[in-house]
């Protein structure tokens, strides 16, 4: 394993370390000299619907631990080792990387979500992974309500080495847009990121927003938007599953990055909307640095939110 592969895993369980540790504390709790009987089931189901892990993620696991496993002393461990291997279960179908299309140029990805969930940031560390593959990028500001977020990603624009296109606070998002895909086709860019407005407040203003920004594209590339990302806050727990179905009804989400992992006790709550949706989940966001972003791999986050040390996984 390279060493910035073991460096992320560390950092992965270190971010998930509140997830796992407050499932580890309660799963011991419950089993704490008892043997496993319907009682035990029940609470150790309450545990895991607790942490965020949805409810059928909980009866799957109720399931599993209940094979054969009555009347006898379950070590801790043991259901920690099953709980791993269902949430790697449900999250490995999902876990895919952010899909490029050969015949496009640029591929065009919208980026959406509520404010506060890390959207522009996640565009940026984006637009850092494809520079990194050697791939010319461009960044929309088309979230031109908020002059915090046009300035913000020009400075990470300047950062990654990815020209940014931007007006001034009020101008029309989709006229950014537009004109971000004229000059990334005219320039022979790889990637086009645009970033857009997440305001809630006013569902039909979004939406109308939202399909003009999809409109104007289509007048240069009628296969544009290629992608639309999802950007996803760990921290708000069961309320990101309400934020997907929004989104997937205003925007046509084909994919989703989940951010804030790192220092939340919800991190189960990626597994519930992998259950839930079966939307591609592309990549985790564990810190605010530029390679705090990294492709999901399911195996390892199982592991991280389960708690499975290392050494109990050579077999895995």
């Amino acid at each position: 394993m390279s060493e910035d592969k073991k460096g992320w895993l560390a950092r992965l369980r270190q971010g998930l370390a509140r997830t796992s540790t407050a499932l580890s504390d309660n799963i011991a709790g419950v089993l704490t000299k008892r043997k496993l009987d319907e009682r035990t089931l029940d609470e150790l189901e309450e545990v895991l619907i607790k942490a965020d892990l949805g409810v059928a993620m909980a009866a799957r696991m109720r399931s599993a631990l209940a094979k054969g496993r009555f009347d006898r002393g379950l070590d801790p461990e043991e259901v920690r080792d099953i709980l791993a291997e269902e949430i790697a279960g449900v999250t490995e179908p999902v876990a895919q990387d952010f899909p490029l299309a050969p015949d496009a140029r640029p591929h065009v990805f919208l980026m959406v979500g509520v404010n506060g969930t890390g959207k522009t940031t996640t565009a940026a560390k984006m637009a850092h992974l494809f520079r990194r593959n050697g791939l010319r990028v461009m960044l929309a500001a088309a979230d031109t309500f908020r002059a915090a977020a046009i300035d913000q990603l020009k400075v990470w624009g300047a950062r990654v080495g990815a020209e940014v296109v931007a007006k001034q606070v009020g101008a029309d998002p989709a006229g950014v847009a537009f004109e971000a895909l004229e000059r990334a086709q005219a320039e022979g860019v790889d990637v086009l990121l645009i970033d857009t407005a997440g305001r809630l407040q006013n569902k039909s203003d979004l939406m109308a927003e939202l399909a003009k920004i999809v409109r104007v594209l289509k007048k240069l590339d009628q296969s544009a938007p290629h992608g639309v990302i999802l950007v996803l806050d760990a921290t708000t727990g069961q309320n990101a599953l309400k934020q997907v179905e929004i989104f997937k009804e205003i925007a046509g989400v084909t994919g989703i990055v989940v951010t804030k992992l790192d220092g939340t006790a919800r991190g189960g709550i990626l597994v519930a909307i992998a259950e839930r949706y079966k939307l591609p989940i592309h990549a985790i966001g564990i810190g605010e640095g530029l390679d705090d972003l990294k492709r999901f791999d399911a195996r390892d986050f199982a592991r991280a939110v389960a708690g499975v040390r290392r050494e109990n996984e050579a077999a895995a």
